[in-house]
Parts: C-alpha cells; sequence; structure tokens
C-alpha cells in the first residue's frame, strides 16, 4: 500500500462547512487513487462528509487488509472486511481466518461486500453461493452486519439469506441497490438498510427512482461505489466521496425533502449502525 495509508492523519475542520453526509461504499484503496488518496479524502471533508465507509473486496481476496488500512489513517473512516463475489473462486479458509483477524479492530463495522453477481462470469454461481454461506456464517461468529452486492441474482440471494442469515438478527447493507420494492421490503424485514449509488441519476435508472421514494427514510443511506458510477454530471469520470452529494440531492429531489433533512436521516441511519456493531463487539469479547 503507499506509504501514505500508514500516516495518521486527523482532520479537524470541514471548512467552516457543517459536515452533513455519508458515504457508505467507497473503494478508497482501489488503485485508482494511488496518486491523490490523500487529496480525495481531503476533497470529502471539504465536501461535507462526516463519515466513510472504505467496502472491503474490491482489490482482492489476497488484499483484504487494504480497506482498513485507509481507515486506521482517518478518525472518521470505516472499513469492512469481505471477498467479492468476482473473486469467489478463489476463496480458501487462510482468507475466512484473515476476516476473522481483521475484524477484530474497531474499525471494522460490517462483513463485506460479499453477495452474488450473475451479470458477470468471474466465479461460477455455485462457487459463489457456497462463498456467501461460509461468509454469513463468519459474520455471525462475528456477530457484525454484512454488506451485500447483488446483480442479476435476487431470487438467489433472497432465497439464501432468508435461510442462513435472517435467524442471525444482524441484518446489514444493501449496497447499490438495484432491485425491486419487493426485494427491498423483504430485506428491510430481515434488519436490512437500502443504500443508493450514483446509478440513481442515470437516465435509464427510472425503475430506481420509482423505488427510492418507497423506502422509509430510516431504512436510507447514500453511497458513491467510487471510483465508480460517477453520478450526472459526473458520469464517465473516476468517482470519489465528495460527489456523494449528487446522491443526496436526487433522493431528496424524489422525495420532495430538503436535503439536509434527508442528509440528517441518512447520518442518523448510518450512526446507529455503527453503534450497534461496535455494541454487540462488547457483548461478545471473545469473536
Amino acid at each position: 500500500m503507499p506509504s501514505e495509508l500508514t500516516t495518521k492523519v486527523q482532520l479537524t475542520t470541514d471548512y467552516g462547512l457543517r459536515t452533513a453526509l455519508l458515504d457508505s461504499h467507497a473503494h478508497l484503496d482501489d488503485s485508482d487513487f494511488d496518486p491523490d488518496r490523500a487529496a480525495v479524502i481531503e476533497r470529502a471533508r471539504a465536501a461535507g462528509l462526516r463519515y466513510i465507509l472504505v467496502a472491503g473486496g474490491g482489490t482482492g481476496p489476497d488484499r483484504l487488509d487494504s480497506p482498513l488500512a485507509v481507515a486506521e489513517s482517518y478518525d472518521w473512516i470505516y472499513a469492512s472486511v469481505g471477498v467479492h463475489p468476482h473473486e469467489a473462486r478463489h476463496f480458501t479458509d487462510s482468507h475466512a481466518e484473515k476476516i476473522i483477524q481483521l475484524a477484530q479492530h474497531p474499525k471494522v463495522v460490517a462483513v463485506g461486500e460479499i453477495g452474488l453477481d450473475y451479470y458477470y462470469d468471474h466465479s461460477p454461481p455455485d462457487v459463489q453461493k457456497q462463498v456467501l454461506i461460509r461468509q454469513m456464517e463468519l459474520a455471525r461468529e462475528l456477530k457484525l452486519p454484512i454488506m451485500i452486492h447483488c446483480r442479476d441474482a435476487w431470487a438467489d440471494l433472497r432465497a439464501l439469506t432468508e435461510a442462513h442469515w435472517k435467524s442471525a438478527g444482524l441484518g446489514g447493507i444493501l449496497h447499490c441497490f438495484t432491485g425491486t420494492i419487493e426485494d427491498a421490503r423483504a430485506f428491510m424485514d430481515w434488519g436490512f438498510l437500502i443504500s443508493f449509488a450514483g446509478n440513481l441519476t442515470f437516465k435509464k435508472a427510472e425503475n430506481l427512482r420509482q423505488v427510492a421514494p418507497l423506502i422509509p427514510l430510516d431504512r436510507l443511506l447514500t453511497e458513491t461505489d467510487s471510483p465508480y458510477l460517477a453520478p450526472v454530471p459526473f458520469r464517465g469520470e473516476r468517482n470519489e466521496p465528495a460527489y456523494v452529494r449528487g446522491v443526496t440531492q436526487e433522493l431528496a429531489r424524489l422525495r420532495n425533502v430538503p436535503e439536509e433533512e434527508l442528509a440528517r436521516q441518512v447520518l442518523e441511519n448510518f450512526e446507529k449502525f455503527i453503534r450497534s456493531s461496535a455494541h454487540r463487539r462488547k457483548l461478545n469479547p471473545s469473536t
């Protein structure tokens, strides 16, 4: 990892702006940010972000610690650890052991991103299912929620979550939500938050714009999935956490509420999420 990731940095100012925005899923450990990672994070704080969650899995199963390396350097950034469904065919027992080890860190608030992706053919569906179940088992053992990635696999994801995760009572986050309102309601019944990304602003995403206003405010999160899915008008550029304001604005417009009100509720939702993770960690010190 670049040396800047190992240098402790504590930002004490957001340039006079009230920190009121959330990016609940960013891949700040991605190599796309190697040239200017510190500047990207500085711009995020300047844009008003209060929290960023650096999502695990994006850099591959042999770099499970890279999100935590970013989070350790900033007091307002958190991390998750997990193996992405694209990489499921590479999952081994040693990766499971590494997830357990890294999850002891107080900055790790979820196991993820994990899930199913049938759009691409990076790992066979049966292998993806097996690895998802295994990581659900790890999260149950760790008493941590899960962060879910799903693309073109909603029926299987719902079935596996109901069978292998619902009874854990730990919930999680549906990142970059692309499902139906029926999908959202099923997962909300199982304790999940619904996170929307920059694709909400895309011209062809009318289905998402129909679903978003139907999600209760106390179940909403915002994210960038950076460096991917930059919102309009930045589409086609490298995405970064500062651009989450575009997602926040679009959600507020769709729901006909002030941006500040929506942003405040999203922050409350995320703060409750990380408090719950910390509380369960205290109740289960042996994990």
